[in-house]
């Protein structure tokens, strides 16, 4: 190689053009070229920060309810022949939009893929489901069996008839699968994830449990030992979505359960009595042990099913799944 002088090489004039000798920029330059306060503010390294994002979630949903609940309300006060059960149909799908609405617009902002916060598209109503709402149906029965052997429960008779029963047995597995569709994702869809990248998994489940078992209170009929056991079941589907991945098996567990409770056993659940149930059973005895106006799940017993359940699922599914 030749090491002799080039064309272009170290010369005074290159040395003097190099850039430590550049003019240091202005303070002006560099103040602009930082992010602006705003910025700093509402995202960090992973996008819009945790708590900004809980926020926004949880007001975006309170608005957007108000707005779709007048919205169902006028249409069911001038569809003068429109049944009860198709108007309670559509609150439970409208509160299922406003909770999925602002999560589709974060997941833009944070670019975010949907199935993130745990009801990915291409595994809906698929095998984890349908593991949930054989669980979930075990489950009842477990418990509504339990108050038979202790006399506490009465099966009494078929009350519907023919067509009757499909078209019951019909609407209310589409109610419920709604209604798990859309508390399952208020609780542990959004909110979980969100909640969880700031405080850890478990701290955001026991919380968002906490408040899950709080708003059943709401219910009529409902007491203190049934917003306990709804709570309790909160951290069982938080335990399996940490297992699966997914909020499916979830979503199948609660939609059964609820099905069971109020329709083919046709008992009330958490304080609520459905109209259009399978039979005239009945519940008698200590209210301890029946649940009383809130129905099973407000017995003792109940809490015996969530611990047998969790158990089962924990040596059923071993391995967390990373989200």
């Amino acid at each position: 190689m030749n090491d002799g002088p080039m064309t272009g090489g170290n010369s005074p004039e290159r040395v003097a053009e190099s850039p430590t000798s550049l003019p240091t920029p202005s303070p002006e330059f560099a103040v602009a070229s930082q992010p602006s306060y705003a910025r700093v503010l509402f995202f960090g390294p992973q996008g819009l920060r945790p708590g900004w994002g809980f926020v926004f979630y949880v007001a975006a949903f309170f608005v957007l309810q108000r707005l779709t609940d007048a919205g169902v309300t006028a249409w069911v006060h001038f569809s003068l022949r429109m049944s009860p059960r198709i108007s309670d149909a559509l609150f439970e799908f409208s509160g299922l939009v406003a909770a999925a609405v602002p999560a589709v617009t974060l997941a833009r902002v944070e670019k975010r893929p949907w199935a993130a916060y745990g009801l990915p598209l291409p595994r809906a109503l698929g095998r984890l489901f349908w593991q949930g709402v054989v669980w979930g149906f075990f489950g009842i029965s477990m418990l509504i069996f339990l108050l038979y052997g202790l006399h506490d429960f009465s099966f009494g008779r078929i009350v519907l008839h023919g067509a009757r029963i499909a078209k019951f047995g019909v609407y209310w597995s589409l109610m419920f699968l709604v209604v798990g569709l859309f508390e399952e994702f208020l609780f542990r869809g959004y909110t979980q994830f969100t909640l969880a990248r700031g405080i850890g998994f478990w701290p955001a489940a026991l919380a968002l449990s906490a408040v899950f078992g709080l708003v059943h209170l709401g219910n009529e009929g409902e007491h203190w030992t049934g917003a306990l056991a709804a709570a309790c079941i909160a951290v069982f589907f938080c335990l399996t979505l940490r297992r699966t991945g997914s909020l499916w098996f979830a979503v199948g567990f609660h939609a059964a359960w609820d099905w069971g409770e109020s329709f083919f056993y046709s008992v009330p659940d958490s304080g609520l009595p459905a109209p259009g149930h399978l039979l005239s059973s009945s519940l008698h005895g200590s209210v301890w042990l029946t649940g009383g106006s809130v129905g099973p799940e407000g017995s003792i017993l109940c809490f015996l099913v969530i611990v047998f359940a969790g158990i089962a699922f924990e040596r059923a599914y071993p391995k967390a799944v990373v989200r």
